[in-house]
């Protein structure tokens, strides 16, 4: 009987390590996916690829491996489409991928991924003061969590300030391919347009946070929102491509890089990306999501800097740091106000459970009386 218990107790433990591992293991494994895909990203467009060409391509892809999961995932519980949702919808695909990722590009075209990377770590931090603009979140510094919070906010600023202003030495010795495109060195004027850009791409994104929160309420089948989101970004960036664009050559994918850069970014960081993500959340919550966003800075940085040997400086080192930190503390701000929000959700439904309990026993005293 003893041994039993033991091997249920030890089958419990086993369980409870791997729900636990399991979610962790995804999160690295997306991490990875993403840092491979820009790295996939910027050696294409330094090899000439359009910047629309590959976003409107990457969204008909991702619209394509997302219909059929969400067809047959949510047929039975998919809201009807009404003018209002559309309207949403619309916008969410506007700010959301075509926008965000459209800028993206271009700061990523003007610098190297490391420094891109570094800067899209800003994102949680952004989002969160535009949600206290709009009062969808709140600050006390009356306590350790409100503080925390416009620490967090504070020292990301200031990160991404260092970024954007201070390039210091270069940290590693000139790699054998540093004079090709691998190693480029980028002048301050691209740097200014790479730090707007990037600052504009995560502006869009912490924008979109907010629309998709109203996505959620008028539409809550989240697969087959994602699957038309894709679809109207596809044909937003279409648009735009073709209305900037002359001619059909920019559409052609003519290497093997560019269609291998379409279709693993669709289908992994579109598509599978985004289903690990959503089953990541549900499982442990939004903040440990994002706790994991520097990691794929850290990969890019390693993979950019050991196989393309692009160069890595003192400014962009410090920065990072910087903003990683102000993330962190924003973090904890915010995981110890859910906590407290918790904590006071719990204490007043068991002060309702016990005035109910002394209403129904002083109602049985009076029965008992009569």
């Amino acid at each position: 009987m003893v041994p039993g218990m033991l091997l249920c107790g030890g089958e419990g433990v086993v369980g409870g390590w791997w729900r636990r591992g399991r979610v962790v293991a995804v999160m690295l494994a997306i991490d990875a996916a993403f840092a491979v895909m820009n790295i996939m990203i910027k050696k294409t467009l330094d090899a000439g690829t359009d910047r629309l060409a590959i976003i409107t391509l990457r969204q008909l892809v991702a619209a394509v491996v997302l219909a059929p999961i969400a067809y047959f995932r949510e047929r039975k519980m998919r809201p009807k489409l009404t003018k209002s949702i559309c309207l949403h919808l619309f916008f969410s695909a506007a700010l959301g991928a075509a926008l965000t990722q459209y800028l993206f590009l271009v700061g990523l075209q003007y610098t190297s991924a490391t420094f891109a990377c570094a800067f899209a770590n800003i994102l949680p931090v952004l989002t969160f003061l535009m949600a206290l603009l709009f009062r969808l979140e709140t600050l006390n510094l009356k306590h350790a969590a409100g503080i925390s919070k416009a620490v967090g906010s504070l020292v990301c600023v200031a990160g991404a300030l260092v970024l954007s202003l201070y390039k210091g030495a270069a940290l590693l010795a000139a790699g054998a391919n540093n004079g090709g495109a691998g190693g480029a060195s980028y002048s301050s004027r691209q740097r200014a347009m790479a730090t707007c850009t990037l600052f504009a791409a995560c502006l869009c994104y912490a924008s979109w946070f907010l629309v998709q929160s109203k996505v959620g309420q008028k539409y809550p089948a989240i697969y087959s929102g994602a699957a038309l989101t894709f679809l109207i970004s596809f044909l937003q960036a279409a648009a735009l491509s073709l209305g900037l664009q002359r001619g059909l050559s920019v559409w052609l994918l003519k290497s093997k890089l560019a269609i291998a850069t379409v279709l693993y970014s669709g289908v992994v960081g579109s598509g599978v990306g985004f289903l690990a993500m959503s089953w990541c959340v549900e499982q442990r919550g939004p903040l440990f999501a994002a706790a994991f966003t520097p990691l794929t800075q850290i990969l890019v940085a390693v993979i950019d800097t050991s196989l393309f040997h692009t160069q890595l400086y003192l400014g962009s080192v410090l920065g990072s740091a910087l903003v990683i930190a102000g993330l962190y503390f924003l973090l904890w701000g915010k995981n110890k106000d859910g906590d407290q929000t918790q904590m006071h959700k719990c204490e007043a439904k068991s002060k309702d459970c016990n005035e109910e309990e002394n209403k129904q026993q002083q109602q049985q005293q009076q029965q008992q009386t009569v």
